[in-house]
């Protein structure tokens, strides 16, 4: 079987529900603790390629910091996002389940068994 990797808060609740929902169907993720182990630009934009959807789309829109850095401006492009969800990663979407090339957000945690 091929390695799934968990972008993964234990803070968050929809985190720890989609990590147990792995655990529940026989996969032992790699986790990510992406708060402490940041995520590069590169690494985000390898993500949203898996995702396929653009960085705004990734972003936590109601974090104290997306208005702080004006990310609610439209006019910021893509590079933009990716370079404050580096800055500020608890701005990153969260949970993210990631497998062979594909990902999905776990928002419900259900959705995560699609690439399963």
């Amino acid at each position: 079987m091929s390695q799934v990797t968990l972008y993964h808060n234990p803070r968050c609740s929809k985190s720890r529900e989609t990590y147990q929902l792995l655990r529940d169907n026989g996969i032992e993720p790699r986790v990510r603790e992406y708060l402490k182990d940041i995520p590069t630009a590169d690494e985000l934009r390898a993500v949203l390629a898996a995702l396929g959807i653009g960085a705004r789309e990734l972003l936590r829109t109601k974090e104290a910091e997306y208005k702080e850095l004006g990310l609610s401006d439209t006019s910021l492009g893509d590079e933009q996002i990716i370079a404050a969800m580096v800055q500020c990663p608890k701005l990153i979407e969260r949970p993210i389940v990631i497998r062979d090339g594909q990902a999905r957000i776990g928002r419900p945690p259900e959705s995560v068994l699609e690439i399963l």
